[in-house]
C-alpha cells in the first residue's frame, strides 16, 4: 500500500514529502472485549460450517461478557435464540460483527449504516486470486474509511480462541497472517508460556499488522509481541508502530517470509540494484529494534525470553554445566554469536572451589564435575555464580536426563530463578521431554527460560542483550522529521525538471545540498577541455558526459592522470566518439581516501531508502552495504556504517590514514534530506565513489535518475 492510499484523515500527520508521520488507530480493546457481537450468517443446521463457527463465537462471547445477536434472513431462531432478519434489526449498537457470508460487500454496507465498530470477514477469494479479487479487496478497504474497521478478508477464528487464565507473568501477544503458522505459539500455553491475544490479520484490507502491534504495545500484561508476517501492507505505518513499541520498551520478534518484487533488473544505479525489498525490510526492523528470526520454534523461544526477562545488569554470560564437554560446546556457540563470557572474579572462583574439585575449571564456563549438583552444594554454586557482578545471564545446558543429577539441578535452578532478577536459561536436551523434572519443575517455573536446543538458547540470549542495548540508546527520530522543505529543494527540483540527468547535473544537485565535489568544468570542445584543465590544474580526470551515460568506467569513458593539454584533447576526442556522449567533464584529480558509496532509491513499501557501504567498481560484487529508511539521526547513520564488514578500512587499517567518518555521516544525512524533500521527483541517486579522506569526503562520481 502506498502513502497515498486511503486513510482516515483526522488520524494522520504527514511530513514534507507527504508520508505518514503519526497514526492514531481505533481502540482495538473494544474488538477483543466487545459489549455486543452480531453473527451475520448464523446457523444451527447440523454439519454446516457456519453452525460450528457460530457456536464457537457464542462460546467466546460468553467468556468475554458480550451479548450475541444472530443475523440470518432465513431464520427466526438459531439454537433456540431469536434471530434477526437483517443487521438493521439488531436492537443495540454493534461493537463487533462476524460476517460468515460468501459475498460480504452488501453486509458491510449494512453494518456501516448501522454504525458498527468492527467487522470480521472470513470469506476468501480476494487479493490472493488476482486482479479482480484485489479490486474487491480495495473496495472493502475504502468502505472501512467511513464504516466499520475490517479484520480480513481471508481471516479465521484465531482471535476468538480460549486462552488459559491460570498462567501468570508477562504474556506474548501474537499477530499472524497465517492461522496455521501461528498455532505453535498459541499452543505454547501447554508449556507454561502465557499468551494473551491472537490477531489473525488475513489479507489486511483495512486493519493490519501495525494496528495490532501498536495496540498490544500499550497493554500492561504484554511482555513481548510475536509476529508471523508474509508481507507488510504499509511500510510507514509499520515504522510508526515499531517506533511506538520501542518507546514503550516492548520487544517485538517476527518471522518475515515472502519476497516482494525488488525491480533489480530495472534499476539504473548500484543503489537500485542492491535495494531489494527484503534487505530493506530487515534494515527497517533492525532500525526499530525488532528481532527477526527464521523459524517458528525460534520465534517462540526468543519471544518467551524477551517477555519474561528483566533488563540485564551486565552483558556477561556464564555457562554452568555438569560436564566439561557440555560447557565447552555451549561456550563455543556463545562466542560465535558474539556473546561475552567474562572471567568470574577471583573471589567467586575461590568460593566455587570450596564445592567443586580444584582440578576443574570454574573461571567461565563453570564445570562442576557432576556430583556437586546432587546435594546441598549445587544450590550454593548457583547462588555464588549469579552473585558475581560480571554475570548478566546464566545458561545451564542439561544435555540428558539423569535423575540423580538432573532432577536436583532442575529444582535448584527453578528456586534460584525466583530469587534473582538475572535471566536463568536452561536447555533441556533429552529428546523425550516427558520427564517430571522438565514437565513439572522447569516448565512449571514462570521465571526460568527453558529451551530444547543449544542454538535457540544462544540466539535468544543474543536477541535479549541486543534489544536492551537498543533500548538504552533509542530515541525516536519521528519528532525531528522535517515538515518544510529546505532552500536547496527548489534548486534541486529546477535541475531535475529538464529530464534525464547527466553526471554534471547530478553533481550540481549534490552541491545544492552542500555535498562536496571536485573542482570541475563541463567542456563542449577539445579546446574548452584543455582550457578547463589548465584552470583546474594538472593532473586532471576527463569523463564522457551525457544524460544517458552510466557506468562510464565499463565503457572506457574515464581517463585518469592527464598531465598535459595534448592528453586532454586526445581524451576528449575518444570519449565524444561514443554514442550518447555530447560533452566532457574535466575534474580535479582527487587522490587517496577510502572509496565508499552513498545512494538513495525508492522502495515500493518503505519509500525513500538510503544506502551506504564500500564503493568503487566492485560495489555490486562485494555488496557490503547497509540500508536505513528516513527519518533517522546521525547516531543511527554511524551504526549503519559500523555494521559494514569493511568498516575497519575507515579506521585506518594496515597503516592507512584514518578516514573522516564524520564527513561520511554528514553526506548520509544530506542524502536522507534529499530523499525526504525530493520523493516523487528523484527516483535514484548513486554517489560512487565517494572518497572519504582524512579531512572530508568528496563525491567523485554521481548518477541521478529522475522519476518518469
Amino acid at each position: 500500500m502506498s502513502d497515498n492510499s486511503p486513510s482516515r484523515a483526522e488520524d494522520i500527520e504527514r511530513d514534507v514529502s507527504g508520508r505518514v508521520l503519526a497514526l492514531r488507530g481505533e481502540d482495538l480493546g473494544l474488538f477483543f472485549r466487545p459489549r455486543t457481537l452480531a453473527v451475520v450468517g448464523a446457523s444451527d443446521t447440523p454439519g454446516r460450517p457456519n453452525t460450528a463457527v457460530y457456536r464457537r463465537l457464542r462460546a467466546w462471547a460468553g467468556r468475554v461478557g458480550a451479548r450475541v445477536h444472530p443475523v440470518n434472513p432465513g431464520r427466526d431462531l438459531v439454537d433456540g435464540e431469536p434471530c434477526h432478519r437483517s443487521v438493521a434489526d439488531v436492537p443495540e449498537p454493534i461493537d463487533v460483527a462476524a460476517v460468515l457470508v460468501g459475498d460480504p460487500a452488501g453486509v458491510l454496507d449494512e453494518l456501516a449504516a448501522a454504525g458498527a465498530r468492527f467487522a470480521v470477514v472470513f470469506a476468501s477469494g480476494f487479493a490472493e486470486l488476482g486482479e479482480e479479487g484485489r479490486d474487491a479487496q480495495e473496495r472493502m478497504g475504502r468502505l472501512a474509511l467511513d464504516g466499520p474497521r475490517v479484520l480480513g478478508p481471508n481471516t479465521n477464528l484465531n482471535a476468538f480462541e480460549e486462552f488459559r487464565d491460570d498462567l501468570d507473568g508477562p504474556a506474548i501477544a501474537l499477530i499472524s497472517q497465517s492461522g496455521h503458522q501461528g498455532r505453535p505459539i498459541f499452543q505454547a500455553q501447554e508449556l507454561g508460556v502465557r499468551v494473551s491475544h491472537w490477531a489473525p490479520t488475513g489479507n489486511e484490507a483495512d486493519l493490519e499488522f501495525a494496528d495490532f502491534l501498536r495496540h498490544f504495545a500499550d497493554l500492561p500484561e504484554v511482555g513481548a509481541v510475536a509476529g508471523y508476517v508474509e508481507g507488510f501492507k504499509d511500510g510507514r505505518t509499520l515504522m510508526l508502530a515499531a517506533d511506538h513499541a520501542a518507546r514503550r520498551g516492548v520487544p517485538v520478534v517476527v518471522v518475515k517470509v515472502g519476497r516482494t518484487r525488488d525491480g533489480a533488473s530495472m534499476a539504473a544505479s548500484h543503489t537500485g540494484k542492491l535495494t531489494g525489498s527484503d534487505a530493506v525490510a530487515s534494515a527497517v526492523l533492525g532500525q526499530f529494534g525488532v528481532t527477526r528470526v527464521d523459524g517458528l520454534d525460534e520465534l517462540l523461544d526468543t519471544s518467551m525470553l524477551l517477555a519474561r526477562a528483566k533488563p540485564p545488569v551486565s552483558g556477561g554470560v556464564c555457562v554452568y554445566a555438569i560436564s566439561g564437554g557440555t560447557g565447552a560446546h555451549m561456550a563455543d556457540l556463545c562466542s560465535a554469536a558474539g556473546l561475552e563470557l567474562p572471567e568470574l572474579s577471583a573471589g567467586t572462583q575461590r568460593a566455587l572451589h570450596e564445592w567443586i574439585p580444584g582440578y576443574l575449571r570454574v573461571s567461565n564456563p563453570v564445570d562442576n564435575g557432576g556430583h556437586p549438583v546432587g546435594d546441598w552444594r549445587g544450590r550454593r554454586i548457583l547462588e555464588t555464580i549469579v552473585a558475581d557482578p560480571a554475570v548478566g545471564v546464566l545458561i545451564c545446558p542439561i544435555t540428558g536426563a539423569f535423575p540423580p543429577m538432573s532432577d536436583v539441578l532442575a529444582r535448584d535452578l527453578a528456586e534460584i530463578a525466583e530469587r534473582t532478577d538475572k535471566p536463568v536459561c536452561v536447555v533441556w536436551g533429552s529428546p523425550a521431554g516427558t520427564e517430571s523434572a522438565y514437565r513439572d519443575v522447569l516448565l512449571g517455573s514462570r521465571r526460568l527460560a527453558v529451551f530444547r536446543t543449544f542454538a535457540n538458547c544462544v540466539r535468544a540470549v543474543r536477541a535479549y542483550l541486543d534489544f536492551h542495548e537498543f533500548q538504552g540508546r533509542y530515541r525516536s527520530a519521528f519528532p525531528d522529521a522535517p515538515r518544510t522543505s529546505s532552500p536547496a529543494a527548489a534548486e534541486a527540483r529546477r535541475l531535475l525538471a529538464a529530464g534525464p540527468a547527466s553526471e554534471h547535473t547530478a553533481k550540481e544537485l549534490l552541491r545544492a545540498y552542500g555535498i562536496r565535489t571536485p573542482r570541475e568544468e563541463l567542456a563542449g570542445s577539445a579546446a574548452a577541455a584543455a582550457r578547463a584543465a589548465a584552470a583546474i590544474g594538472f593532473p586532471v580526470v576527463l569523463k564522457g558526459c551525457g544524460p544517458d551515460v552510466a557506468h562510464k568506467s565499463d565503457l572506457g569513458l574515464v581517463h585518469l592522470d592527464l598531465r598535459s593539454a595534448a592528453q586532454v584533447r586526445e581524451a576528449y576526442r575518444r570519449v565524444t566518439a561514443h554514442a550518447g556522449v555530447d560533452a566532457a567533464l574535466v575534474c580535479e584529480q582527487v587522490r587517496g581516501g577510502v572509496e565508499t558509496v552513498v545512494g538513495l532509491a525508492h522502495d515500493e513499501l518503505f519509500g525513500p531508502t538510503v544506502m551506504a557501504g564500500l564503493g568503487g567498481v566492485f560495489v555490486e560484487v562485494f555488496q557490503d552495504v547497509a540500508f536505513r529508511v528516513p527519518p533517522f539521526d546521525a547516531a543511527e547513520a554511524h551504526r549503519m556504517l559500523a555494521g559494514l564488514r569493511g568498516f575497519p578500512l575507515l579506521g585506518g587499517a594496515r597503516g592507512r590514514p584514518r578516514a573522516d567518518v564524520g564527513a561520511l555521516v554528514d553526506v548520509i544525512m544530506k542524502v536522507q534530506r534529499m530523499g525526504l524533500e525530493l520523493d516523487g521527483v528523484l527516483a535514484e541517486l548513486d554517489i560512487n565513489p565517494l572518497a572519504v579522506l582524512p579531512d572530508g569526503a568528496v563525491a567523485l562520481d554521481a548518477l541521478a535518475v529522475v522519476h518518469p
